[in-house]
């Protein structure tokens, strides 16, 4: 059995190692504070939560919508997802247990015990899931959980768990274990085999049985003996008989433990991300924020438009709802958003990424609206405060980060820029600024660009280029901000008075 909640045909790589800019993603987006918010407190969640994060551009358009329709169940029916996730939790722990009590022996009789202990666990659940799926699988309506709660229906039916319960018993050997073997050379035994037992006669004929066998002498092709009670060395050599002979079906048992363990943990392991949704939405339900499904478009469409767009991370900060913003960038290849400090810009090119990578999670996105191109990698290059260890200049350091994303780069990505190049004067920086966007959107590199710098934001306008789109973070005349990004023209001013007055006043004229 598969679980196939995250994907249609195959489970989470959880071996595979997240992308070389995984922890500068989540720095310069914020998304560890949306990484608690999902776990809720549970490490697993956060763990499995993280992990489909950083693994959000290895997803295709089909899979995107897979998730949405699965989540759209577990929004519906909210207790549905944690208690499976609960139960898979309670098998985890049961097994736990019995590998704890288990201790360093893995000798085929261990094997063998062990696995009949598990299967037993695992049956019992097995009912359990199959009794889930009976109460809720007719409410759902997305792939993920219709295959997955028909599948437990009809594989684990009431034949198949009273055949589990019947081999488990024979395991036990409660009349011993029938082997034979062969005299290989130096009269060594080999091809052990175990024998099924014939079932028990009635209860006359073991009577009967068991005087013979006190009375009459055996057959004369029988050959028995009998091992001390005491005997230590004969008890150890008869054990060792019994292991060769069940090592074949402890393998086999021990196989079939493994794979309903594996399912029971994978099932586990995807459960934890909804539920990590579940809480996250329930959050920012809880405070009034906006919530959709987002529209994922292939990467060639270059779309880009939301209404209502904000900064989740910033919101689950705050006791109040935060601004959102509003976007039609359909068609444009670079935005470049100017303005006055503290006007809400960082926020904005934020709310974006995280944005994009909800997306292509799965998730719901903070908006009222969004629809969006997928990429194939999405890159972060933020300023940085200066660092007194660094060998070599800031300048330098931001160039060096810059070559490490270009090395990175494929045609379907998406670069975000923050104040970067500012590390020297006006005219440099933006000069390497331009040097830099302009061979990116010739690759069909998509890029937003927030900055200070006029002459960098000056000469893409004057270009006039239609696939260039320039924002302006608004403030009013009182110098007010309003956190509102809008469209407009770079203007060769940030304000920077406003934040000289709103820290010394303004007794200095």
């Amino acid at each position: 059995m598969k679980a196939h909640l995250l994907y249609r045909d195959r489970d989470l790589d959880g071996d595979r190692p997240p992308p070389w800019n995984a922890r500068t993603l989540a720095e310069d987006l914020g998304l560890d504070a949306l990484l608690a918010a999902m776990a809720g407190g549970d490490e697993f969640v956060l763990d499995v939560c993280r992990r489909v994060l950083t693994a959000a551009f290895d997803t295709d358009i089909a899979t995107i919508r897979h998730r949405q329709d699965v989540l759209r169940d577990c929004l519906a029916q909210p207790s549905m997802a944690r208690k499976l996730y609960d139960l898979s939790v309670q098998v985890s722990e049961e097994e736990r247990k019995q590998w704890f009590l288990g201790g360093a022996d893995r000798s085929p009789g261990w094997v063998l015990h062990r696995s009949i202990e598990l299967m037993a666990i695992f049956g019992r659940f097995l009912e359990r899931l199959r009794e889930f799926a009976a109460a809720h699988g007719g409410g759902c309506t997305s792939e993920g959980w219709t295959a997955l709660f028909a599948t437990v229906q009809c594989e684990v039916g009431d034949e198949y768990l009273a055949e589990v319960a019947g081999h488990l018993a024979q395991l036990k050997f409660p009349r011993g274990a029938l082997l034979s073997a062969r005299l290989d050379e130096g009269n060594k035994g080999t091809d052990y085999r175990l024998h099924r037992l014939a079932p028990p006669p009635g209860r006359g004929w073991s009577l009967a049985r068991a005087w013979a066998s006190r009375h009459l002498p055996p057959p004369r092709d029988v050959f028995r003996f009998a091992v001390h009670p005491r005997d230590e060395a004969g008890a150890q050599a008869l054990r060792e008989l019994r292991e060769r002979g069940t090592a074949d079906v402890a393998r086999a048992l021990g196989r079939s433990a493994d794979h309903v363990r594996s399912f029971f943990h994978v099932l586990r392991t995807e459960l934890a991300f909804y539920v990590g949704c579940l809480n996250l939405h329930e959050r920012l339900a809880a405070k009034g924020e906006p919530l959709c499904f987002p529209t994922p478009v292939p990467a060639a469409d270059r779309r880009l438009s939301f209404r209502g767009l904000y900064d989740p991370c910033l919101s689950l900060s705050m006791p109040e709802r935060v601004v959102g913003n509003d976007l039609d960038a359909d068609g444009r290849r670079l935005i470049i958003v100017t303005g006055p400090n503290q006007g809400g810009k960082s926020t904005w090119l934020r709310s974006i990424g995280v944005a994009q990578v909800m997306m292509q999670c799965g998730l719901f996105v903070p908006a009222e609206s969004f629809t969006a191109s997928t990429c194939g990698a999405l890159f972060t290059h933020h300023r940085r405060e200066e660092d007194t260890t660094m060998e070599h200049g800031k300048l330098d350091e931001e160039l060096r980060r810059m070559s490490d994303i270009v090395d990175h780069l494929t045609g379907d990505s998406m670069i975000l820029f923050n104040e970067s190049f500012a590390g020297t004067n006006e005219r440099e920086g933006s000069e390497i600024a331009r040097q830099i966007v302009s061979p990116l959107l010739d690759a069909g590199i998509r890029v937003a660009f927030v900055t200070h710098q006029y002459e960098f934001a000056r000469g893409f306008y004057e270009q006039d280029r239609g696939d260039v789109l320039f924002l302006r973070a608004e403030r009013e005349a009182s110098g007010r901000r309003t956190f509102k990004v809008r469209e407009g023209e770079p203007l060769p001013t940030s304000h920077g008075k406003d934040l000289y007055d709103a820290i010394f006043g303004d007794a200095g004229g």
